[in-house]
C-alpha cells in the first residue's frame, strides 16, 4: 500500500516564543521523519511539514499535547498546501508578519539542570551568573520587540562564542535557539564598584560581594528586573541601618534563602506552600514565622508572616555560596532598589545616582534591562494561591477574557498600580509599577504602558480609568486619551468584575458582589469601602454598605488610625474618656480639633470603608495608632488574631434598612461599644481581634444571604484589599461554602488594587 505523502502549514499561537517552542518543534518533526521548516513570526510559531499523512497527523496533535512545560498553546491551525518533495527540517529566521499577535513569556527561574552545572567544576558554565536555557531565565525584561530572537533582545551586543554558537545550532541540545545563550567567554559580566576602591570583575565581584554583606555592609545587586539592596538578615544594625537609608519605616523586608531546608528554618510552609515556593516563578512568598529565628527583629516587626524567596537567578545562587565557598550569610534582606515610594532603579547610571547614599557597593553586570519588574508577592489561604502583587513571574502572562473587548486601556489605581490592555479573549496586565504618588511613577507608568502595547500589538480605541476625578492614573488617561473616549468604573464595580472575569464569567447572571477595602470613590460622593453589590459588567445595584463615619481631616486619618477610632467612638456614642488608648494616643491640642471637626462635620469626608474600621479597631486594642505603610494596623490586628484560639461568640454588626428602596446599612457602632467594653473588663487584644475578626467574617455570610434573599442568586465574589487577609478570608470563604454559596475568590489576580485594571477593562467594554 503506497504511502500518501502530505504537506500542511501548522500556525501555533499562545505563549510559544522564548519557550522552546521551536527546537520542540524541530526535534518532534525529525523525530516523526517529516521534511519543512519552522519560524518565529509576529503572531507565533509556524511550521511546514511534509511526509507520510499519519506522520503529519501525529505532528499536529504533538503540538497541542506535547507542548514544552513554559508554552501555554491558545490555538493550532492548520493548513493544506502542495507538496515539494522537500527533505531534511530547517529553523528559519524569523518573520515579521502574521497579522496577529504572539503572547510573551514571563522571566522563569533558573532550572535545576542549569543549577546542576551552575555548581559542576567540571562544567564550562561553572559559576557562570548569567546560565541559562530554553527552560529558564530572562524573558520579559529583557524582550526589545517581536518575534522573540536575540537581535531582539538586550543580549543582542553579545556575540556567541563558538561552543555557545555550536549548542545553539545543535538540536540535540538543551539550548537549542535559547536567546539568552551565554557562557564566561560571551558575556554578559559582572562587575563590583565601591566608593573609592578599583572595580572587582568576574567571580571576584560576587566573592567581595559576599565578604561585604558578611561585615554588615549593604550591596546593590542588579538582578532580572532591577537592583535589589541587600545586606545580611541576621545582622541588626545592618537590617536597621538600611531601613534608615531607605526611609522603609516598619515596612516589613522579604530575605532570600538558599533552599527549602533554609526557608523551614524561619516559616512554616505546607506542601501547597512549598510547591509556589519553588514554582517556576520563584515569587516571594508570605510565611508564617516560626518561633525563636535568627533573624533580625527588624526584618519584618510587628507582622506574623515573613516573606520568603529562593535564588531564581544564577547570581542569587553564587551569593549565597557554592560548596567550598567562605561562609557568608545564611539569609539575606532583599529588598527592591529604591528608596520609600520611588521607582525601582534599572538603569545603572541611574542606580548609581539614586542608590549612592544608600549602599556601600554596586554588584552590577552589563547586559541592559529593557524593563523593569519587581518581585511577585503571593500567599497561600487554604490550599489556594492569592497574589499580593503581580510581577515578576507572573507577568505579561495575559488572562483569558470570557468574552470579546475591543482594544482597550485601563489604567488602574493609583495604590498598587497595574495598567493593562486588552483585545479579543486576551487582557495583559503589566507588571507592579507602584503608587502614582510622583512623577517619576506616572513616568514609569508610561514606560509600562508603552512596552505593553508594544509587545501585544493592542492599539487602544478606548481608555479606562477609576471614577475618582483626583486620581493621578485618571489624570494621565484623561491627558494621553487624544481623541480616544475615556470610559470611568467605580472602584468596587472594578474590583468585583477583576474577580469574575478571572474566573471566566460571561456575565449573563449577576453575582453578589462583597467588596471590602480601605479607599474607593462613591456615585455619592463619599468614600466607599464596606459594600454589597448585586453585579455584572454593565451595572451593579448597591444592596447593602457598611454605616458612614467621618473621615476627619482626610489621608491624615489613614496615617493616623487613633483618628479613626475616635470618629468610630463619636459614631457609637462611646465619650473619649482618658484611659482609651486612641485618646491617650493623640495629642491634646489635636484632641480638640477633632472633637470639632466630628460635631460640626468641618473638614470630613463620609466613608463606608471596612479598611478604616480595622485601622480603629488596632487603636482602640492598643496595637497600632500610626502607620507607616499601607495596612499596618490590619496586618498587626490579623496578627495578634491568629495567636488566639476559639474563645466566645463574635461581636455583632447591626443591620437597619436606609430607605423603603434603599440600601441597607451595616451599623458598626454595636462592634465598637462591645470592643470598649472587652477592653473594660481587661479581655486581652489578642481575644477581642479574634472576635472582631470573627464577627467581619459572619457580617460577610450575613450579607450574603441578604442579597439571595432578594435576587435568589448563590454566586458570591470576594474583592477588595480586606481580603488580603488571609484569616478574614479562609473564615468567610468557610462561612459561605457552609450556606450553599458558591464562592469566587481572587486567583490570579490580587484582591487589592493591583488586580483592579482587568475590572475596568471588561466593564469599560460594556459601556
Amino acid at each position: 500500500m503506497r504511502t500518501v505523502r502530505v504537506r500542511r502549514r501548522v500556525r501555533v499561537t499562545g505563549v510559544v516564543q522564548g519557550v522552546g517552542f521551536r527546537p520542540f518543534v524541530y526535534v518532534t518533526a525529525t523525530r516523526l521523519g517529516l521534511a519543512g521548516s519552522v519560524h518565529n513570526d509576529s503572531a507565533g510559531v509556524v511550521a511546514e511539514v511534509e511526509g507520510a499523512g499519519e506522520a503529519v497527523r501525529r505532528f499536529v496533535v504533538a503540538m497541542r499535547d506535547e507542548a514544552p512545560a513554559l508554552a501555554s498553546v491558545e490555538d493550532v491551525v492548520v493548513q493544506a498546501l502542495p507538496t515539494t518533495a522537500g527533505t531534511g527540517f530547517t529553523i528559519e529566521e524569523s518573520a515579521r508578519e502574521g497579522g496577529g499577535r504572539t503572547l510573551v513569556g514571563a522571566d522563569v527561574a533558573t532550572c535545576a539542570e542549569c543549577a546542576a552545572e551552575l555548581a559542576d567544576p567540571s562544567n564550562r558554565r561553572y559559576r557562570h551568573p548569567f546560565i541559562s536555557c530554553t527552560q529558564c531565565g530572562p524573558r520579559f525584561t529583557i524582550i526589545t520587540g517581536l518575534p522573540y530572537d536575540r537581535p531582539q533582545t538586550t543580549m543582542a551586543g553579545f556575540a556567541m562564542c563558538a561552543a555557545c554558537a555550536g549548542e545553539y545550532a545543535d538540536a540535540t541540545d538543551r539550548r537549542f535557539h535559547a536567546q539568552p545563550i551565554a557562557c564566561h567567554d560571551c558575556g554578559p559580566s559582572l562587575e563590583l564598584v565601591r566608593p573609592g576602591a578599583e572595580p572587582v570583575e568576574g567571580d571576584g565581584a560576587v566573592q567581595t560581594a559576599r565578604a561585604m554583606l558578611a561585615a554588615g555592609q549593604i550591596v546593590a545587586v542588579k538582578g532580572i528586573g532591577g537592583y535589589h539592596l541587600a545586606c545580611d538578615a541576621s545582622d541588626d544594625a545592618a537590617v536597621r541601618e538600611l531601613r534608615r537609608r531607605k526611609q522603609r519605616g516598619d515596612k516589613p523586608f522579604a530575605v532570600l534563602v538558599a533552599d527549602t531546608a533554609a526557608a523551614r528554618r524561619l516559616v512554616e510552609v505546607d506542601d501547597a506552600e512549598l510547591a509556589v515556593l519553588t514554582g517556576r516563578q520563584h515569587p516571594i512568598v508570605l510565611l508564617a514565622k516560626r518561633s525563636g529565628g535568627y533573624l533580625s527583629d527588624a526584618v519584618s516587626p510587628g507582622n506574623p508572616d515573613l516573606g520568603v524567596l529562593l535564588p531564581y537567578t544564577p547570581l542569587h545562587v553564587l551569593l549565597m555560596g557554592l560548596p567550598g565557598d567562605p561562609p557568608g550569610p545564611a539569609a539575606l534582606v532583599l529588598t527592591s532598589g529604591n528608596l520609600g515610594g520611588e521607582p525601582l532603579c534599572f538603569d545603572d547610571e541611574d542606580a548609581r545616582v539614586r542608590l549612592a547614599p544608600l549602599v556601600d557597593g554596586w554588584l552590577s553586570h552589563d547586559r541592559p534591562i529593557h524593563v523593569p519588574c519587581d518581585d511577585a508577592v503571593t500567599r497561600v489561604v487554604d490550599g489556594m494561591e492569592v497574589p499580593v502583587r503581580r510581577s515578576r513571574g507572573y507577568a505579561p502572562v495575559p488572562i483569558a477574557l470570557p468574552f470579546d473587548v475591543p482594544p482597550t486601556l485601563a489604567v488602574g489605581a493609583d495604590l498598587k498600580n497595574t495598567c493593562c490592555v486588552a483585545e479579543g479573549r486576551y487582557a495583559w496586565l503589566s507588571q507592579h509599577v507602584g503608587d502614582m504618588d510622583d512623577l517619576a511613577t506616572l513616568e514609569a507608568f508610561g514606560a509600562s504602558e508603552r512596552h505593553l502595547r508594544a509587545l501585544t500589538g493592542v492599539e487602544p480605541r478606548v481608555v479606562v480609568a477609576d471614577a475618582h476625578p483626583g486620581y493621578r492614573s485618571a489624570g494621565w488617561a484623561r491627558r494621553h486619551a487624544g481623541s480616544r473616549p475615556v470610559r470611568t468604573v467605580q472602584h468596587h464595580h472594578a474590583h468585583v468584575a477583576a474577580v469574575m472575569a478571572e474566573h471566566g464569567l460571561d456575565g449573563q447572571e449577576p453575582v453578589i458582589g462583597i467588596a471590602l477595602d480601605g479607599t474607593g470613590y462613591g456615585t455619592d460622593g463619599a468614600i466607599w469601602g464596606g459594600e454589597l453589590l448585586v453585579a455584572d459588567y454593565k451595572g451593579f445595584t448597591r444592596v447593602a454598605h457598611l454605616g458612614y463615619v467621618d473621615l476627619p481631616g482626610g489621608d491624615a486619618s489613614v496615617h493616623r488610625p487613633y483618628r479613626m477610632a475616635l470618629a468610630h467612638l463619636a459614631a457609637a456614642g462611646v465619650p473619649w474618656t482618658v484611659g482609651l488608648p486612641p485618646v491617650d494616643a493623640c495629642p491634646p491640642g489635636e484632641l480638640r480639633v477633632l472633637r470639632h471637626q466630628v460635631d460640626t462635620g468641618f473638614g470630613c469626608v463620609p466613608t463606608s470603608s471596612m479598611g478604616r474600621l480595622f485601622d480603629a479597631v488596632s487603636s482602640l486594642l492598643g496595637v497600632r495608632h500610626r502607620v507607616d505603610h499601607e495596612a499596618q494596623a490590619a496586618i498587626e490586628l490579623e496578627g495578634l488574631a491568629r495567636r488566639a484560639g476559639p474563645d466566645g461568640a463574635p461581636y455583632g454588626f447591626a443591620l437597619r434598612a436606609h430607605t423603603a428602596t434603599g440600601p441597607a446599612v451595616v451599623d458598626a457602632g454595636p462592634v465598637v461599644r462591645a470592643v470598649v467594653d472587652d477592653l473594660r473588663a481587661g479581655v486581652t487584644a489578642v481575644t477581642a481581634a479574634a472576635r472582631f475578626h470573627a464577627c467581619v467574617a459572619e457580617l460577610v455570610r450575613s450579607l450574603a444571604g441578604l442579597a439571595r434573599a432578594r435576587t435568589g442568586l448563590d454566586t458570591v465574589v470576594l474583592g477588595g484589599g480586606c481580603f488580603a487577609n488571609a484569616l478574614l478570608l479562609s473564615s468567610a470563604r468557610r462561612l459561605l461554602q457552609e450556606r450553599g454559596f458558591t464562592v469566587l475568590c481572587p486567583h490570579h489576580l490580587p484582591p487589592n488594587d493591583g488586580g483592579i485594571a482587568l475590572g475596568q477593562v471588561v466593564v469599560g467594554s460594556q459601556s
